[in-house]
């Protein structure tokens, strides 16, 4: 999806996987630049994924790996209620606690449970990006960043933005964000960032 996202769409670049990595496609060599957090251990760590999947496919009834894990570089993504009947939270805490138990990092999706190995997140490769592409340090000057989330893995980039927004539907996880958004959308979903766009236009004008 990012690979599409950062060849095709209007966009300067994109992260992924939870902060696994940034592509950029550079339009005059023709070429897609792929910056991976760790590159030199995505190989063993996909095969400690791959016994991780098989666990909580044993141990948790009616979770699925997902749809689009075939697309995925560096993390496993656990499907909870996208195509499959939806888990209670005593199941998704379950898929939690065996990514953990892997020594693996585990965030709750509004769809999946995504796990994977390193230290990233979606904040510090977004830092990454910022200053690598764009010569803008987040730490020290985040009033011109505007970030939109949907979920717990969101919380790293909510933290310290004033500028952090919610689409309606992240208050499904009200008590588990640490911390919340500055500003929630009335709308969900796509209808929340088309009403972050308008906010930012209107501003503009």
């Amino acid at each position: 999806w990012c690979d599409h996202i950062a060849r095709m769409w209007p966009v300067d670049a994109v992260v992924g996987e939870n902060g696994a990595f940034y592509f950029r496609h550079d339009d005059d060599r023709r070429r897609m630049i792929r910056e991976y957090w760790n590159d030199a251990t995505r190989g063993d760590e996909r095969r400690r994924l791959d016994g991780i999947a098989r666990q909580v496919l044993l141990e948790v009834p009616g979770a699925a790996v997902a749809a689009d894990q075939s697309y995925r570089e560096t993390d496993l993504a656990i499907d909870y209620c996208e195509d499959v009947t939806p888990l209670g939270s005593d199941a998704v805490a379950r898929i939690v606690a065996i990514f953990e138990a892997a020594g693996a990092t585990a965030k709750v999706s509004s769809i999946h449970v995504n796990g994977w190995f390193g230290d990233h997140d979606k904040r510090k490769m977004v830092e990454r990006l910022l200053r690598d592409v764009f010569a803008h340090d987040l730490a020290t000057d985040p009033a011109p960043v505007v970030f939109v989330g949907d979920s717990p893995n969101d919380a790293p980039l909510f933290a310290g933005l004033p500028n952090s927004v919610g689409v309606a539907n992240v208050m499904d996880f009200a008590d588990t964000l640490d911390p919340p958004p500055a500003w929630v959308t009335s709308r969900p979903g796509g209808h929340g960032f088309a009403e972050l766009a308008e906010a930012l236009l209107s501003a503009r004008a």
